[in-house]
């Protein structure tokens, strides 16, 4: 992934944000997202990490910062991996590792992965198919999620076992070419201020 030169952390963070504004939001992926956006309540780190252990040493350290905070204040942490990880098969292989950092820290049951990536495809799809796109983003991400916030949102939610069906049907109504399009559209965004 680093045939981005010109391309600066900031960049890709408003990248990243044009992304949860058209997609998470706009398509309304994820119906808990809004308000913790809008609340200003996501973190978005882009992390430098070049090899497994540095990346790991930057989940850790983000895990730690958000176990501090309270949730009211920060959310949920967006960590953004530009330069590894291009590969979806090296990005699912290091989720391994990602859980093991969860459970050697204690934090199994308190917080959890999202995952999301440029070429990301759900097992028993092709990499064309229109439903992939509930979870590609301009960058390989992992989202760090409070279990708690999850759960109170979750019970408070009429059958969210119904959301990834929705977004699969939103995503097919699209079809893959706009959503392609669209997610084209979100790495050429450019910080606002």
């Amino acid at each position: 992934m680093s045939d981005h030169k010109d391309i600066t952390n900031v960049d890709i963070e408003a990248q990243m944000r044009e992304w949860i504004a058209r997609f998470v939001v706009g398509m309304n992926l994820c119906p808990f997202a809004r308000r913790p956006v809008e609340g200003d309540q996501v973190k978005i780190v882009v992390t430098d990490a070049r090899d497994n252990e540095a990346l790991l040493e930057a989940l850790q350290s983000q895990l730690a910062w958000l176990d501090a905070q309270p949730p009211a204040k920060i959310e949920t942490t967006l960590i953004v991996i530009p330069q590894m990880l291009g590969d979806f098969l090296d990005y699912n292989d290091f989720l391994d590792m990602a859980d093991a950092l969860l459970e050697e820290f204690g934090w199994v049951g308190q917080f959890q992965f999202a995952t999301f990536h440029p070429n990301y495809q759900f097992a028993g799809t092709l990499p064309g198919d229109a439903e992939n796109y509930t979870n590609r983003a301009p960058w390989p991400t992992l989202q760090l999620l409070r279990e708690d916030s999850l759960e109170a949102v979750l019970a408070n939610y009429p059958d969210p076992e119904q959301i990834p069906e929705r977004n699969i049907d939103a995503m097919e109504q699209l079809g893959a070419a706009k959503l392609a399009d669209l997610l084209q559209e979100c790495r050429g965004a450019k910080p606002t201020n």
